[in-house]
């Protein structure tokens, strides 16, 4: 059974949002997966759109390394987490005189797919 994993660090996305994304591709086929994402209106659906493709050039890599044959587009997202990554803290002035603080959120988004 053939699994190819990739994996994203650090991209400027809320992992919150990115989970929305993450969990409308989740143990889907890899070409419904490319349609879902493609028409979804997140803006972090087209990193992890990129991500999906790297996951399938893996695989692809993967099966030309064991000599066999596989169909990409049978292949299935098996896994799909987003973790939270590091977080960038910037101030913004507020009412008198005070600093609020603005918290730049980034993710860590792993991709599994398998046959």
């Amino acid at each position: 059974m053939l699994t190819a994993r990739a994996t994203l660090r650090n991209v400027r996305l809320s992992p919150r949002k990115a989970r929305l994304v993450a969990n409308l591709i989740r143990g889907k086929r890899v070409l419904e997966a490319r349609d879902i994402l493609q028409f979804a209106l997140q803006r972090s659906a087209e990193p992890i759109k990129k991500l999906l493709d790297s996951a399938v050039a893996n695989a692809e890599w993967r099966a030309r390394e064991g000599r066999r044959r596989i169909d990409t587009d049978e292949l299935i997202v098996k896994t799909i987490m987003v973790d939270e990554g590091r977080t960038f803290y910037r101030y913004s002035p507020m009412p008198r005189g005070r600093a609020g603080r603005v918290r730049h959120r980034s993710s860590h988004v792993t991709l599994t797919i398998t046959e």
